[in-house]
């Protein structure tokens, strides 16, 4: 297909599509009530990590989580130590993430904020406009995570560095620093062009469809291809079609053949 056909028909999807009604089942809609951008910021990073598996069991133990931290995450973590937080998220599972793992990551973050005011001034530690991602200042913020946590929670907070396509790691990035009728945004002064799509076995399903990579595993050099693709249709912002295009096949009123129908017409 042609670059510029590509680009009609996602472009007619973004339109159609990009907005709030579109968004449940996603963890995203957790985002919407915080217009602090701490608690955002917090809210994000606890959202994406556990958007793994079933959407349905990702939204109800996110909630679970988000339920016992009050209407004020970042209080929250203020005023709650660990063993305080031990005891609030007993015995809490998500599939392969455990009561100890979620704690490890809350840790982290209550210590980043203590250390550096906000999620968004760490990451900036790492952050350089001459990068040509923001690879190197999510290794960096990983760790920065983990060492304040006092251990690493690896598979909320894999590493860039192992070449794993950290799908929520990008997806988090994604929420924060894009602002439009459906990313809420709230890390400003960053560039949406050096993001990273987000890449599951469902958005690569759908990259491979487009012609967007070469690689049959989603994986880091896979989500590279699959941005570099997309840059060439909206450089200034290589993610902006992620949302829509995910949205075949995790709404179940919207399905994969439906979007491969609409792209070949």
């Amino acid at each position: 297909m042609e670059l510029e056909l590509l680009k009609e028909r996602l472009e007619e999807c973004y339109r159609c599509y990009n907005r709030r009604e579109y968004v449940h089942p996603d963890p995203l809609e957790f985002l919407y009530p915080y217009s602090d951008p701490i608690d955002r910021e917090v809210v994000a990073l606890i959202s994406s990590s556990m958007a793994y598996g079933r959407v349905e069991q990702i939204l109800k133990s996110v909630a679970w989580v988000l339920g016992n931290m009050t209407d004020a995450p970042r209080r929250f973590l203020m005023e709650t130590d660990r063993q305080e937080m031990e005891l609030i998220f007993s015995g809490f599972k998500h599939r392969f993430t455990t009561d100890h793992d979620l704690v490890l990551l809350l840790s982290g973050v209550a210590g980043v904020i203590k250390k550096y005011g906000s999620l968004y001034k760490a990451f900036l530690t790492g952050y350089s406009p001459s990068h040509d991602s923001f690879l190197p200042a999510l290794s960096t913020f990983v760790e920065t995570l983990s060492w304040e946590a006092g251990d690493w929670p690896a598979f909320l907070l894999p590493h860039p560095a192992k070449g794993g396509a950290c799908k929520r790691l990008h997806l988090f990035l994604r929420w924060m620093v894009r602002r439009d009728d459906v990313d809420p945004g709230g890390w400003k002064d960053l560039p949406a062009s050096k993001l990273i799509v987000p890449l599951d076995t469902h958005m690569h399903r759908i990259s491979q469809f487009l012609g967007f990579t070469r690689y049959k595993q989603a994986h880091l050099k896979a989500a590279l291809d699959v941005t570099h693709a997309f840059a060439q249709i909206c450089p200034q912002d290589p993610v902006k079609y992620d949302f829509v295009l995910t949205r075949w096949g995790i709404r179940p009123d919207m399905t994969v053949d439906e979007l491969k129908e609409h792209m070949l017409l």
